[in-house]
């Protein structure tokens, strides 16, 4: 997000940054799917508004809101309908303590692995099917957190997280859970590898401990993105390992071949301890499941994509086949004179 509120200062920065300022920022992303599940298609379109302000060189504002619309036809037949859902992914208060801390109050993503704060916008992830354990330990959190990272040596850079929710903070649409918890990882800038583990105690009601893994590799001599995630909980665990390819070496097709990715995934879901209707409620699958993916996304443009997908899903409750087509966008609007003068 930080990225997102300096590039309208950026690009003048060179001539005279003491008299600039950086200007409020609206971004987020839209995106159509057509999901066809064991036969049975769903309509999925959602706008997802971030609202980045910043306020001074030190602290910022930042918002995503999502705006959700699932519209299925009965199995009797007739038109498609279907509920429209609206939330609040997070809304906070950044302030940079330091080059090596940031405090941020208020509702926030949970960094519990990855996928949950990196890779979730539709236009930035490489299949639209959720990972199958995302729901776990991964609902936003409405407290406190201090995130940051610092040079281990020349070879290796950390990156932490530690984050405290609170049961209500007083607003009933966004209630969260009571949990402490925290993640960190090792860069090594070389390789371009990450590694790294998270932790969460839930703090209410069965007062369980959750962890998981993750791992991002990006070869330096290979367009390749190579992500993996294990986590473990009272609710269940799992993992997931996915490989993004860029054709952009192709010798064939050129102009189209650097437009295009090709994506493949593969991932199992093993049951926790809180029954089917439990796992129906926080979205997991009922049973012990497999799956792999794949997919393809054609680069249109900067920010625009086509993607289509298949996957083949494997549980004692059946197998049936996921079929994913449609188009993702991202925007980016400054809000504001972008080089206006400090007063």
């Amino acid at each position: 997000m930080l990225l997102f509120v300096s590039v309208a200062s950026t690009r003048v920065a060179a001539q005279n940054s003491n008299t600039e300022k950086p200007v409020p920022i609206l971004t987020g992303s839209f995106g159509a799917f057509s999901f066809v599940t064991g036969g049975q298609n769903l309509i999925d379109t959602q706008i997802n508004p971030v609202l980045l302000v910043p306020l001074g060189d030190r602290w910022l504002i930042e918002s995503r809101a999502e705006f959700e619309g699932l519209f299925q036809r009965s199995p009797a037949g007739g038109s498609y309908g279907g509920p429209v859902d609206k939330q609040v992914d997070y809304a906070q208060i950044d302030y940079i303590a330091s080059p090596y801390v940031t405090v941020t109050a208020g509702r926030f993503l949970t960094p519990f692995g990855i996928f949950n704060e990196r890779l979730y916008p539709v236009w930035i992830r490489a299949l639209q099917p959720d990972p199958l354990i995302l729901p776990i330990n991964t609902a936003p959190s409405d407290g406190v957190m201090f995130r940051g990272g610092f040079p281990v040596n020349a070879r290796a850079n950390m990156n932490y997280s530690a984050y405290v929710s609170a049961t209500s903070i007083g607003i009933g649409s966004v209630d969260s859970e009571r949990h402490v918890g925290g993640r960190m990882g090792l860069f090594f800038p070389g390789p371009r590898l990450e590694v790294g583990g998270s932790w969460q105690r839930t703090l209410q009601d069965d007062r369980k401990n959750a962890f998981g893994f993750h791992m991002g590799w990006q070869p330096a001599k290979v367009p390749l993105n190579l992500r993996a995630e294990f986590a473990h909980s009272f609710e269940g665990s799992g993992y997931w390992i996915e490989g993004a390819y860029r054709l952009s070496q192709a010798r064939f097709w050129q102009k189209a071949m650097r437009r295009t990715e090709v994506v493949a995934r593969v991932q199992q879901f093993y049951t926790g301890e809180i029954g089917p209707d439990g796992a129906d409620a926080l979205g997991l699958p009922s049973a012990n499941t497999r799956e792999a993916d794949f997919g393809v996304n054609y680069f249109l443009r900067d920010g625009l994509k086509g993607i289509a997908s298949y996957g083949r899903q494997f549980s004692s409750a059946g197998n049936f086949n996921q079929w994913s087509f449609g188009i993702a966008y991202r925007f980016l609007i400054p809000l504001g004179r972008v080089g206006a003068p400090q007063p």
